[in-house]
């Protein structure tokens, strides 16, 4: 194996770089409804969890100025499996929350550094040519550390959740022991990656510790750059418009995975943890990569102003499926699928003009830097509504908490229409 061939480390870097994300994220929200958290704890603490992708810009100027990209690649996967371990051994003690919730912190950070690196590295492993040519790649690798992470992990604890116990488990317990599981193979994998790349990832030139400098110098730059943020025409419009276009979507999803797996008699709909697997991170997020590439094909030739509208609408009308779902409580697996599959379209449909609307706005000096501040409030604009999502829900029941937050789809709707004249065609 040559050690500067790009299949042999682009397609496992950018996997690694999906699937802490997705366990921090998405995978935790699966495990503590199994762990049978209210709703309001769950959605309170994961979103807490966004947190170092929010601020991540803060630090990684940081990255550059100590040891090598390729150096950082290697620790944070490391620290990435030390962590996916110590919540696997934590799980069956008294202090499980509290232990996992600090190495899910751990690992949050520790992500956000290697996503900073990796995509720094990305840069300086590549020509241009190669760049361009491998941009799809790194993409599709994503999306299936995505698919892996929502999906395929997702079914393999609900398999062993049900499984008879081998002696050595007995007196865990099945749920325990499937995260459990679940959480020391991902463990394993990370630190198989570190040592992987120790020897697949190339040792460019131009990744080399940069010239010393003070920090008042750093600090100095880093002033100017957000204060020229501030600067660019419409900031204050282009900042809520990022923060809230996602309002809606961002409280239906850290409830779609517990009202699926609550009880029928509480208003869910009653699905095994193997189920929801399938249905939510194999068919809903083949959907969403199917609408995200369809919402890209269409912009390309028609332009954001041209398309906002019916994008901003796909992310808000599939809400409806949520409602329907809560009201008649359906036990077809077919029109579940079906359902998540139509909501998810919709909001990887939906997202591309999100995506198109922050690189339109970072044109200009410092686009690097303004994309990284754009990113954490895009963060941010998860967190935050996503926090108070299951105080609401519990608050309301499942049927009015969906209705509630279809009626959170007008404020991006009045937003789309506050930047509409502003937009390139």
């Amino acid at each position: 194996m040559k050690k500067n061939l790009p299949w042999a480390w682009i397609p496992t870097l950018y996997f690694a770089e999906g699937i802490p994300y997705f366990a921090v994220t998405t995978i935790s929200v699966f495990m503590f409804k199994r762990f049978n958290m209210s709703n309001t704890d769950i959605a309170l603490y994961t979103s807490w969890l966004y947190l170092p992708w929010t601020i991540k810009f803060l630090w990684s100027p940081f990255v550059d100025l100590i040891k090598t990209k390729r150096w950082w690649i290697l620790l944070m996967q490391l620290l990435v499996g030390a962590c996916m371990g110590s919540i696997a051994f934590s799980l069956p003690t008294p202090h499980w929350f509290q232990l996992s919730m600090a190495f899910f912190w751990l690992m949050a950070f520790s992500s956000a550094t290697h996503d900073i690196a990796a995509d720094g590295f990305y840069m300086l492993g590549l020509n241009d040519k190669d760049q361009a040519f491998f941009v799809g790649i790194r993409n599709t690798f994503y999306r299936l550390a995505n698919v892996t992470g929502q999906g395929l992990l997702i079914v393999l604890a609900g398999k062993l959740e049900v499984i008879q116990l081998p002696a050595f488990a007995a007196g865990i317990g099945n749920i325990p022991f499937a995260w459990m599981t679940v959480f020391l193979l991902m463990g394993i994998l990370f630190i198989g990656f570190s040592f992987y790349h120790q020897f697949a990832l190339p040792k460019p030139a131009s990744d080399t510790l940069q010239p010393a400098r003070k920090a008042a110098e750093i600090f100095r730059e880093f002033g100017e750059t957000f204060i020229s943020f501030f600067n660019k025409k419409n900031s204050i419009l282009a900042i809520a418009f990022i923060l809230f276009y996602r309002f809606s979507e961002a409280q239906l999803l850290k409830l779609s995975p517990p009202f699926l797996l609550d009880g029928r008699e509480i208003g869910g709909l009653g699905l095994s943890t193997s189920a929801v697997g399938t249905i939510y991170g194999v068919v809903g997020v083949i959907a969403l990569i199917l609408g995200g590439i369809l919402g890209g094909f269409v912009i390309a030739k028609g332009g954001l102003r041209k398309w906002i509208w019916p994008m901003v609408l796909s992310m808000c009308m599939p809400n409806l499926t949520s409602i329907y779902f809560a009201y008649i409580q359906p036990e077809s697996l077919w029109l579940i699928n079906a359902g998540v599959a139509f909501e998810q379209f919709g909001y990887g449909f939906g997202f591309t003009a999100y995506t198109l609307f922050i690189i339109q706005f970072c044109k200009g000096e410092y686009k690097t830097a303004h994309y990284a501040f754009c990113t954490g409030i895009m963060a941010l604009g998860m967190m935050l509504p996503g926090m108070f999502s299951g105080m609401i829900q519990e608050w309301l029941g499942y049927r009015h908490f969906f209705v509630y937050a279809m009626a959170c789809s007008v404020i991006p709707i009045l937003l789309v229409a506050l930047v509409h004249s502003k937009l390139e065609k």
